[in-house]
């Protein structure tokens, strides 16, 4: 039998993101959406790390499971760091990316490329069967908010953030290059040397 991880997450595409790069350790991944009565746990904290801790606590008690959970958002200098914690509903409701994406491209208007720098933030959880935070990390990725969107990759704010670099949005780029340079993907790296660990040693049975 592999060894099994629940992400905690009804996202679907961020459950994919987190699959896959779970998924060269060899570990079965499920989802929230393998559990469609579990009931949500509510993400009343006011940072990124307070509602990752929630969600991986919440669930891994309700599961008895190990969970692995994130928090991730966009943060924009100019507008003081928001929408922070509230990107999911930016703009009043949760999940509605266009909508967000509009709410954002308005308040940001026509600000010049040096007042549109912002960054993306992950704050990764690890919680055991009991409850107990056993690892957490974050990490980010740097970048711009550009005027108009552009591709349609990934989700949430990916349309409209530039890594410069690239002269690309996270909206244009492939999966691949994305798995190896987003906040996400930064964040999973310092994670993974311990799942692969505990799979190893069948602590994740």
């Amino acid at each position: 039998m592999s060894p099994t991880l629940v992400i905690g997450s009804g996202n679907k595409k961020k459950g994919r993101e987190l699959s896959e790069l779970v998924g060269p350790l060899g570990i079965a991944v499920l989802t929230l959406a393998d559990f469609p009565r579990l009931p949500p746990v509510d993400e009343t904290g006011r940072t990124f790390a307070d509602n990752a801790a929630l969600k991986a606590v919440g669930y891994a008690r309700q599961l008895r499971h190990w969970v692995l959970a994130d928090d991730s958002g966009l943060c924009v200098d100019a507008l003081g760091g928001l929408p922070g914690v509230d990107s999911a509903l930016y703009a009043g409701r949760h999940g509605d990316d266009e909508a967000n994406n509009d709410k954002l491209l308005a308040e940001l208007g026509d600000a010049p490329p040096d007042r549109r720098t912002a960054y993306y933030v992950c704050h990764v959880v690890l919680a055991d069967p009991a409850g107990a935070i056993r690892f957490r990390t974050e990490d980010y990725c740097r970048g711009r908010i550009v005027r108009e969107r552009d591709g349609s990759g990934g989700f949430g704010y990916d349309p409209l953030f530039e890594i410069v670099e690239y002269h690309r949005t996270f909206g244009t780029l492939s999966p691949a290059v994305k798995a190896c340079i987003s906040h996400r993907a930064r964040a999973m790296r310092k994670l993974l040397p311990m799942l692969e660990q505990l799979a190893s040693t069948g602590a994740l049975g």
